[in-house]
């Protein structure tokens, strides 16, 4: 199992950034798949996006182009950089650890308390 901790959510304007940090605790962070997902009100939480143990990123099409996702596997820690926020943006927005990416967008895995993302229009 691997303990996961969110930082650096907050309120921003429509085409702001953000970034956001993960904190994990565990002994085997590095052979996990690390990522986010996020819930907005009244929605289901939905993938955005992922990063392999070597390195490789995944991303929901929403956020192509928008997003970057980075580890370092030192740190035990994780990061998605946020930029051109939009207001659809807005959610909670959780870091995973799952063993896969079908197990994380399953909603399998490990999860964080979450952080809120506010973008106003």
């Amino acid at each position: 199992q691997v303990q996961l901790v969110e930082s650096g959510g907050g309120l921003v304007q429509t085409g702001g950034s953000l970034r956001l940090s993960c904190a994990a605790s565990g002994r085997t962070f590095s052979s996990y798949y690390m990522g986010w997902l996020r819930q907005a009100p009244g929605k289901e939480r939905e993938f955005v996006a992922a990063i392999s143990w070597s390195d490789s990123p995944y991303y929901a099409d929403s956020v192509k182009g928008r997003f970057t996702i980075s580890r370092d596997n030192a740190k035990s820690a994780v990061y998605l950089q946020m930029n051109s926020l939009k207001p659809e943006d807005t959610a909670v927005y959780y870091c995973a650890a799952a063993a896969s990416i079908a197990t994380m967008k399953a909603n399998f895995g490990s999860w964080g308390q979450g952080t809120q993302v506010t973008v106003s229009s």
